[in-house]
């Protein structure tokens, strides 16, 4: 998925956009996928390495920060079920009024479901569907194909 970035032509931030900087966002993965299938997830910023991590299912992976003042905060992460073989690297924060409106303001819910990523809408109360599952070999965090 592509970061659609949204820009004010103005030179002084709008009311949103200090809203923005002066809140905590949150950024939740979950594991939504059926039969006990474990997901590995490894999520990274350009300066921060989150880890990998492999949930079962139901169970979460979690992290907060604020945004930085010119706008280029972006995390992105790699997801797989090994016992699928799919995989699939997204952004998953990136700074987008139509992202911070799905994320209510404050925690990005993203769900790996058996067909694709979603992230939760918490605004209009539904999952949306944001990128299919990629099939072949699982493309472990380190760069390994299984």
């Amino acid at each position: 998925m592509a970061a659609n970035l949204s820009t004010s032509t103005s030179s002084a931030p709008t009311k949103d956009q200090l809203n923005s900087y002066l809140r905590t966002w949150y950024v939740h993965v979950v594991n939504g996928l059926s039969n006990n299938k474990i997901l590995l997830v490894h999520c990274k910023s350009k300066d921060d390495d989150l880890g990998e991590h492999h949930l079962s299912v139901g169970s979460e992976t979690q992290w907060h920060f604020k945004i930085n003042l010119i706008r280029s905060t972006l995390f992105f992460c790699y997801m797989a079920s090994e016992s699928d073989h799919v995989h699939v690297r997204l952004d998953v924060f990136w700074y987008d009024s139509k992202l911070f409106y799905m994320c209510n303001w404050e925690h990005c819910i993203w769900i790996a479901k058996d067909d694709g990523i979603y992230l939760t809408n918490l605004r209009d109360k539904h999952d949306s569907f944001m990128h299919r599952w990629e099939t072949g070999g699982v493309l472990l965090a380190n760069s390994t194909i299984v």
